[in-house]
């Protein structure tokens, strides 16, 4: 089998949507690209401001290492199973397998929303809101921006699965699993850079 594109390739068997990821896997990637660039400006922002903190509570006041570790486990979990979600499609194992993997995919991203949600009304409990410092602005720029795509995906996810309770799993609920994988996964990796510039970071 060819790969004529970055991410996972469906094969001929799947025929028109085979053929249509072509150009909708390819043209989502140039989109994400641009959120690539937004992330990557609001990385350097905060790297820039991090250590103004204006008196203000600075990170060793405000993180809760276990809470972000239990967030990172969680979220690269769900990575994992929208992964296996998108195998299951791929190999024809079954509607069920397909929904059941990304319902616990769709599980596991809420109880990280649920998680970093806890830990802002947290830190707004103790004084860091964002007015309070160049530090907490920047923070607070970057990291629920990260959240609010997660939210946007689970959207989508439950966009998908009102789709396959529907049409099944037609063409057009296999490209757009492969480009929800994609932001799935793009999201994941952007978590990373914040779990470790932005907590492990602000606590060396």
């Amino acid at each position: 089998m060819s790969r004529r594109h970055p991410g996972l390739n469906l094969g001929v068997s799947h025929g028109a949507a085979h053929e249509a990821a072509e150009n909708e896997v390819f043209g989502f990637w140039v989109f994400m690209m641009s959120d690539a660039i937004l992330f990557g400006l609001l990385f350097a922002t905060y790297v820039v401001l991090q250590g103004n903190t204006n008196g203000a509570p600075g990170p060793t006041d405000l993180f809760e290492i276990p809470s972000v570790l239990a967030q990172t486990v969680i979220l690269l979990t769900s990575s994992l199973t929208a992964g296996l979600a998108q195998l299951a499609m791929k190999h024809d194992l079954g509607t069920r397998r397909i929904v059941m993997w990304l319902l616990i995919s769709l599980g596991l991203a809420l109880a990280f929303l649920g998680l970093e949600m806890r830990d802002f009304l947290t830190m707004i409990d103790k004084g860091g809101v964002p007015q309070a410092s160049a530090f907490l602005s920047a923070f607070f720029a970057l990291v629920p921006l990260h959240g609010l795509h997660v939210a946007a995906a689970c959207l989508w996810l439950l966009a998908l699965l009102g789709q396959m309770a529907r049409y099944g799993t037609d063409d057009a609920v296999k490209t757009a699993m492969l480009r929800l994988g994609i932001l799935w996964h793009f999201l994941d990796v952007v978590w990373i850079g914040i779990f470790t510039i932005v907590y492990v970071g602000g606590l060396a």
